[in-house]
């Protein structure tokens, strides 16, 4: 979303007021000492609070307590936003929250709240729409509020103290801290206006024209992705003027476009196709770095245009909708390649991310104590050595690009295909089944030496939504590829999230971990899990599965939907109070959760033929109908629940016959 001026202007006025700020520290950030190991994290379930349960910084949860203590003793918020797999989390509690001073500086001037961003996505919301007022946005989210919690700074990751590029974060505390004595108006004109900036982005500010809603917008869509695509590397958002930019998977890109080639006419391959656009993106990303190609799964993203160079992360809402993605291509196209992905990511979330409880963790961490992403990186030597008279050796490396130049710092690789299997067998003189065959034993060899490194950390919370999408995936699975095992980890995760994570009334709840379950849960839970429940039902046929959707979907309604305006705002009627209660259409790394809800009340009405489940979606598009009509191609997931709303139609009758 571009920058608007008076977010401008604010950002530059606070600048000033901070910049006249740094003479001098003031008198209380020296004077307080740091605490002792402890906090109010300790109390907490969710692995990244419990990570600086330990700081000396005085966290405390998000809470009404906090914010009355921010009141009572008049001081500003520090709120520090991220989650477990996050990297330059990491480093920003190694240089900052575990150092001496910058703890007693933020021990002695404010009420510092720490929140992970996956158990309150609806906080994360909030404050990253203020951040993406004057900044670009990232993690961690580092935000600077009044005490009633609205915003008037931010950024991202600082050090402790200035670098090149950097601000030091003693000097921006140091700054906040003499202008809130000294400046505070400037301050609450700052934290008015962009609260403001907020309500009209999330709340106020949606269009609310209503636009017809024409069976031409995925085709619009589909144009709009194709100038987005990049036609040598797959992809979306490459910019030439940017090469740097990172390249996220954008599953719910290859999703819509499996479902556009699937509705045809055929079209020729080039760049405007939509199965052509899909294969080459699936194509690229199995090869690239970005695949654990020994574990199997997913990272987060790629740092390069070419997929190879990674931020290792693994999370569980990416690997479940590519395992979807690459079972639809499988099931579209026949070719046993995507079989096989598919089959690679469920055996690496059977493996990695599935709890003993059968339900699914959320990710896994870039680093460990060696460095990030140091789990996954080789030298030549240590494949060497690792395949020590293996008679495979030298196809493994030629294989995976390790008889090319280091593509990582001090001689390391991160495992890529830099060339086709075809290819490769072709220039090895043999097929390409020979070919894998003989690549299975050195890898498997590899797997198991790199399974005796300590392992990055997994946050083992299981949240309702992203469980829900990997339900999905798994049915899919079943429907498709016939695996039992799938049917089977799908069933067994549904019935743990239904028992583990409901309250007594049977509304949802968003977390579990260590046997307690907490939080209400949000419109993207349900919304998800109807989906993977309907998508379950569809594939083994279970009628209890029907049930409990049409239940789960029917509370949805009653707390999420807006009745006047249509769709579902993403905090139900109930839920706290925040800054805005949004109502968001756009994918994102998730898809939207009302695209998702639409699509689930339509799979509902399917199902059922009860004809209020297809209004209720027909009016959540209606609502969202100008922002489709504005930019399609931002809305794939909006765009398939039209379609599938368009096939719900009842037939028009010939002309003189009544319906």
């Amino acid at each position: 979303m571009p920058r608007s001026t008076s977010a401008r202007t604010l950002a530059a006025r606070l600048l000033v007021v901070l910049a006249a700020g740094l003479a001098s520290p003031p008198a209380s950030a020296q004077e307080a000492p740091a605490r002792g190991a402890g906090n109010l994290l300790g109390r907490e379930t969710s692995p990244y609070l419990l990570l600086h349960a330990d700081d000396p910084v005085d966290w405390r949860p998000w809470g009404p307590e906090a914010f009355a203590d921010a009141r009572a003793q008049d001081k500003p918020i520090f709120l520090s936003i991220g989650y477990r797999a996050c990297y330059w989390c990491h480093v920003m509690q190694r240089e900052c929250f575990r150092d001496a001073e910058i703890a007693r500086m933020l021990n002695a001037g404010f009420i510092c709240i720490k929140v992970d961003r996956e158990e309150r996505p609806d906080v994360d919301e909030v404050y990253m729409a203020a951040l993406q007022a004057f900044s670009t946005g990232g993690w961690p989210m580092s935000m600077f509020l009044l005490p009633d919690g609205r915003p008037f700074y931010g950024g991202t990751y600082f050090p402790a103290r200035q670098k090149e590029g950097f601000t030091g974060f003693d000097t921006v505390l140091t700054g906040i801290l003499k202008s809130w004595r000294e400046e505070r108006p400037e301050m609450e004109r700052a934290a008015a206006g962009l609260t403001e900036i907020v309500r009209r982005k999330l709340g106020d500010g949606r269009p609310r024209r209503k636009a017809p809603l024409p069976a031409t917008l995925p085709a619009e869509g589909l144009a709009g992705l194709a100038e987005q695509f990049d036609p040598e590397y797959g992809g979306f958002g490459y910019n030439r003027e940017n090469p740097r930019r990172p390249k996220f998977p954008e599953p719910a890109n290859l999703a819509f476009l499996l479902d556009q080639h699937s509705r045809g006419p055929a079209r020729p391959p080039g760049r405007g196709d939509p199965l052509t656009m899909t294969l080459t993106t699936l194509d690229q990303m199995a090869r690239g770095g970005i695949r654990d190609q020994l574990g199997g799964g997913y990272h987060r993203y790629a740092t390069d245009r070419f997929w190879g160079s990674p931020h290792f992360e693994k999370m569980l809402y990416d690997n479940a909708q590519l395992a979807s993605v690459q079972v639809r291509a499988f099931e579209l196209t026949g070719d046993p390649r995507w079989k096989d992905e598919a089959e690679a990511t469920f055996g690496f979330v059977a493996r990695s991310l599935t709890t003993p409880e059968g339900g699914f963790a959320s990710s896994i961490d870039a680093e460990t104590e060696a460095g990030e992403g140091a789990y996954y990186l080789w030298s030549r030597p240590e494949v060497r050595k690792v395949l020590a008279n293996d008679p495979d050796a030298d196809v493994f490396l030629q294989v995976y690009g390790l008889k090319r130049e280091p593509n990582e710092k001090n001689g390391r690789y991160v495992l890529t295909e830099p060339r086709t299997r075809a290819e490769q067998a072709e220039a090895m003189g043999m097929t390409v089944e020979e070919l894998a065959r003989r690549l299975e034993g050195p890898r498997a060899r590899l797997l198991a030496a790199r399974e005796l490194r300590p392992a990055p950390p997994c946050d083992d919370k299981v949240l309702t939504a992203w469980n829900g999408l990997m339900i999905a995936a798994y049915a899919d699975g079943w429907r498709v590829l016939k695996d039992e095992a799938h049917l089977r980890a799908a069933d067994r995760a549904a019935d743990f999230v239904l028992a583990k994570l409901r309250d007594p009334s049977g509304r949802l709840l968003r977390s579990y971990r260590a046997g307690a379950a907490r939080l209400p849960a949000y419109l993207e839970d349900y919304a998800f899990l109807v989906h993977g429940l309907l998508r379950l039902h569809e594939a083994g046929g279970d009628p209890r599965r029907l049930e409990q959707a049409r239940t789960l979907a029917d509370r949805m309604i009653a707390d999420f939907a807006d009745v006047g305006e249509g769709g579902f705002f993403f905090t139900a009627d109930d839920h706290e109070t925040l800054l805005a209660r949004s109502k968001d259409p756009l994918d994102d790394a998730l898809p939207s959760a009302n695209a998702v809800a639409a699509r689930a009340l339509l799979a509902l009405h399917r199902a059922t033929g009860e004809a209020r489940y297809r209004e209720l979606a027909g009016k959540t598009l209606e609502a969202f109908s100008g922002f489709l009509a504005q930019d399609p191609a931002s809305m794939p997931t909006m765009l398939t629940a039209l379609r599938e709303y368009q096939d719900a139609q009842p037939p028009t009758p010939p002309p003189g016959v009544q319906p």
